[in-house]
């Protein structure tokens, strides 16, 4: 992206990367963060449904865990597409399947599913009350404890709900810390264009610690205390999860503003890089 040499040492000055802030802005160009091998990524350079060889759908209109409202649609382009260089998942208010919206989850499960690495998504997010935008990871395989949630672990590197715009959030889970017990790992940053420009949502994960960024500010580390797969599952492959919730026991704690809609997410990238040679 091209800015005035001024615009950059303001924004450098603010704590942020310069971000794009129209839908006009130029795509980021690939650049390999130190130390670090490019192992997988989508750069969202063909218009049509995400490649299946990259995503899959979860699908489903049960609630998730959360009471949320919408439909979760399988590679219907109303709900994921790729258009102009970016992937958009869009939330419309439409009734479907006895839902009253229709969103859409992308996993990479089976396509790319990592142990340890740096996850790097360059997004804008959805505005309005009642959305609940998410970039996380889950893992592969469930068979620790319960074989359910939280036992098998969770990672949030971007949560955002949309009557508290600007405050992005990113947490772990696991059977000890987690959410339902108020215990979860968890921090947060104020990013007051999240809504119009994309930022850089990044994470870095080995054996010892997982490290939260926004445009290369570290502002979460969540670390291994010795203690078991109750306080630390994450020593197995997880995959990415890119989806948009409407309401939910999050999203939804002020009610929903339908007078919003349509509302989207749009990706500019994900990137995945491995530390070479690294050992697990």
């Amino acid at each position: 992206m091209k800015h005035l040499p001024w615009l950059l040492l303001f924004l450098a000055a603010a704590g942020f990367a310069a971000a794009a802030d129209s839908d006009s802005a130029a795509p980021a160009t690939a650049s390999k963060p130190a130390g670090w091998q490019l192992v997988w990524s989508d750069e969202f350079d063909r218009d049509g449904l995400p490649d299946p060889a990259r995503w899959s759908y979860d699908v489903g209109g049960h609630g998730w865990g959360n009471r949320e409202l919408q439909f979760y649609t399988d590679a219907r382009a109303e709900n994921a597409r790729i258009e102009n260089g970016r992937l958009i998942i869009e939330a419309r208010r439409e009734p479907w399947q006895e839902k009253n919206y229709t969103s859409a989850r992308l996993v990479t499960k089976g396509h790319g599913d990592w142990l340890y690495g740096r996850f790097e998504i360059r997004a804008k997010l959805p505005q309005g009350v009642g959305t609940w935008p998410a970039i996380w990871m889950l893992p592969t395989t469930w068979d620790l404890g319960d074989g359910g949630w939280p036992d098998n672990g969770e990672i949030d590197i971007m949560e955002h709900v949309g009557y508290d715009p600007g405050v992005i959030h990113v947490s772990t889970h696991s059977q000890k810390y987690q959410w339902q017990k108020n215990t979860q790992r968890t921090a947060t940053m104020n990013v007051p264009d999240a809504m119009s420009a994309f930022h850089i949502y990044a994470l870095e994960w080995d054996g010892e610690e997982i490290r939260g960024y926004i445009d290369d500010r570290h502002y979460f580390t969540s670390r291994k205390d010795g203690g078991d797969w109750k306080s630390w599952p994450f020593f197995r492959p997880f995959h990415l999860v890119l989806n948009l919730a409407i309401g939910g026991a999050w999203g939804g704690v002020k009610g929903v503003d339908n007078s919003i809609f349509p509302q989207r997410m749009e990706i500019d990238y994900v990137r995945v890089y491995e530390r070479p040679h690294a050992q697990p």
